[in-house]
């Protein structure tokens, strides 16, 4: 059992509060459990299926309040999904130099951050893509995500909104689902790898679902949109620094 007397409630504690933060605007979380899991010297072997089942409770209970408050979109997610399942294999195959990875993506976070503080709102004329636009950028965030290794939903969220296709609740709910299924997929690939699973996972997962379940109040009921814009913006820069720190 990985966990032992000294898994302290500090280190609980720091999965809740990213799991609020991320959360609050659709995310479930994977880049900052990873961050908070590192920095508390967990095995890395367990860190990867922690993050992945961490991401899809947290994306299921965002999905449970988004979708009956009717903020998901079945016709703007389909696209995307369609053409990013296949493209996160081939991305998943495909090894790049480790600091130039870092660097692009962090960098490619750090501009969508600075492009979520300079729009203020929600756009009220908001634009659905053509199928010929939103297949392509699906297939190539598929792929990034398999990539990387990253959902892809941190990537997604800024687009939806930067191009006016959805309001920032909107996008919160596709992000949400898009995570969920590429999560779903990444935890399936590792059980076909092991008949070993880490024990004391189920501990994280209970306190990163606390932490969602007051970071899905926050995106379903309690911040504004430009409120919401500025935690997506925190979300954005804290990946991004955190990818240009490890380059």
């Amino acid at each position: 059992m990985f966990l032992d007397a000294s898994f302290s409630w500090l280190l609980l504690s720091a999965i809740a509060v990213a799991a609020i933060l991320y959360s609050s605007v659709g995310h479930g979380g994977a880049s900052g459990y990873l961050a908070v899991m590192a920095m508390f010297g967990l095995d890395p072997a367990i860190m990867k299926p922690a993050a992945l089942t961490m991401n899809i409770f947290v994306t299921v209970l965002l999905l449970v309040r988004l979708i009956p408050a009717g903020h998901f979109n079945w016709r703007l997610f389909t696209p995307f999904i369609i053409a990013s399942i296949p493209l996160a294999f081939v991305g998943g195959a495909v090894t790049l130099d480790s600091r130039i990875y870092n660097i692009i993506v962090g960098l490619t976070l750090i501009l969508a951050m600075w492009r979520m503080l300079v729009v203020a709102e929600d756009d009220e004329k908001i634009r659905m893509p053509s199928l010929w636009v939103a297949l392509p950028i699906g297939g190539a965030l598929g792929f990034v995500s398999g990539l990387t290794g990253v959902g892809g939903g941190i990537f997604l969220s800024p687009l939806l909104l930067i191009f006016n296709w959805t309001t920032i609740r909107g996008s919160a709910a596709i992000a949400a689902a898009f995570i969920l299924v590429n999560s779903i997929a990444g935890i399936a690939g590792y059980a076909s790898t092991t008949d070993q699973w880490p024990q004391g996972i189920p501990v994280l997962v209970i306190a990163a679902v606390a932490g969602a379940i007051v970071g899905s109040e926050l995106c379903v009921r309690r911040l504004a949109p430009h409120h919401l814009r500025k935690a997506l913006a925190i979300v954005l820069a804290i990946a991004g620094i955190k990818m240009l720190a490890t380059a």
